[in-house]
C-alpha cells in the first residue's frame, strides 16, 4: 500500500478514477524544515493557525493546509491561493457546515478530506465522498473516556481484550469511526454510538455502502480512510511525502504549476 510516487504532487494530475482514491501522507518535521508558504492560506485559515497555542499546532496545521492547497491545485489545475472552500449541506440538522468541498469547477468531480494529528497529515482525494483520519495511540487514562462514546459491541471488544492491547485498538476503531463521519459530512454531529466499524486488526466492518480501510502509518499512530462505494483496488496506494519532497511542497518559494487541460 505504500509507495512514493515518482511524480512531484505539485505537478498537473489526473482527477481520481471511480472507486480509485488517492492517499498522500505528509510527514510535518520533514515538511517544516524550510520556510513554509503562508501566503497561499486564505484569511480564514490564517486565523485558525495564529489560534493556537502551541508553535509546534501552528507549524502542523499550516503544513497540512498548504499541502491540501498544493495538491488540489495540482488536480484543478488552479494556483493553490486561488482554490476556494465551501461546505455542503449537514446530513444532521441541515446546517451549512457538512462536508468541506471546493468551490467552483469540479466541485462535482473532486472530493477530499484532511486529518492531521503529532507528526503526520494525511490527505485523501476521490471522485466520491471520502473521509480520512489519522491519530496517535492514547494513553490509557485518555482512551477510556473515549471507549464510552462508542458503539456497545465496540465496547465489549475492547473491554475482552488485555489491558496492553486495548490503546491500539481504541486508536485503530477510532480513526476508521472518524473517517466513516467525515465522509458522511457529519463529522462527530452524528453520535458515534450509532455505528459500528469494529476494532480487529484485520480490517474493520465498513457500514452500508461504504468500503473502509486501515491506512499503514508509523509506529504510535493510527489512521483509516472511508470512501462510498467500492473500490477498483483493494488497497489504494498511500503516497509518502517525506524529506526533500515534503520541504519542496510546502516551501515559501512556490514550485511551478503546470497548466491546461482542465475544462472550466
Amino acid at each position: 500500500m505504500d509507495r512514493v510516487d515518482g511524480t512531484p504532487p505539485w505537478v498537473a494530475r489526473e482527477l481520481p478514477a471511480l472507486g480509485s482514491p488517492d492517499l498522500w501522507l505528509l510527514r510535518v518535521s520533514d515538511a517544516a524544515a524550510g520556510a513554509l508558504d503562508e501566503a497561499v492560506l486564505d484569511v480564514t485559515e490564517r486565523r485558525r493557525a495564529a489560534a493556537l497555542v502551541h508553535g509546534r499546532d501552528r507549524v502542523r496545521f499550516t503544513a497540512a493546509h498548504v499541502a491540501l492547497r498544493r495538491l488540489l491545485g495540482a488536480y484543478l489545475r488552479r494556483p493553490p491561493e486561488e482554490i476556494r472552500f465551501g461546505r455542503e449541506t449537514c446530513p444532521c440538522c441541515g446546517g451549512p457546515h457538512g462536508r468541506p468541498t471546493v468551490l467552483g469547477p469540479g466541485r462535482d468531480e473532486l472530493f477530499f478530506s484532511l486529518s492531521h494529528r503529532g507528526d503526520l497529515a494525511l490527505v485523501g482525494t476521490a471522485a466520491v465522498p471520502i473521509g480520512v483520519d489519522v491519530d496517535l495511540v492514547a494513553d490509557p487514562e485518555a482512551g477510556a473516556e473515549l471507549a464510552t462514546m462508542l458503539h456497545r459491541t465496540e465496547q465489549r471488544e475492547l473491554a475482552a481484550l488485555p489491558p496492553a492491547l486495548r490503546p491500539r485498538a481504541l486508536a485503530r476503531l477510532w480513526t476508521r469511526k472518524e473517517a466513516y463521519l467525515k465522509g458522511l459530512g457529519s463529522g462527530l454531529g452524528r453520535d458515534p454510538s450509532l455505528d459500528y466499524v469494529g476494532s480487529a486488526p484485520g480490517g474493520p466492518a465498513p457500514p452500508a455502502g461504504w468500503t473502509l480501510l486501515d491506512v499503514p502509518v508509523d509506529r504510535g499512530y493510527a489512521a483509516a480512510v472511508a470512501v462510498r462505494g467500492e473500490l477498483a483496488v483493494p488497497d489504494p496506494t498511500v503516497v509518502r511525502l517525506e524529506g526533500p519532497l515534503a520541504a519542496e511542497l510546502v516551501r515559501a518559494a512556490p514550485p511551478v504549476l503546470l497548466t491546461g487541460g482542465r475544462p472550466s
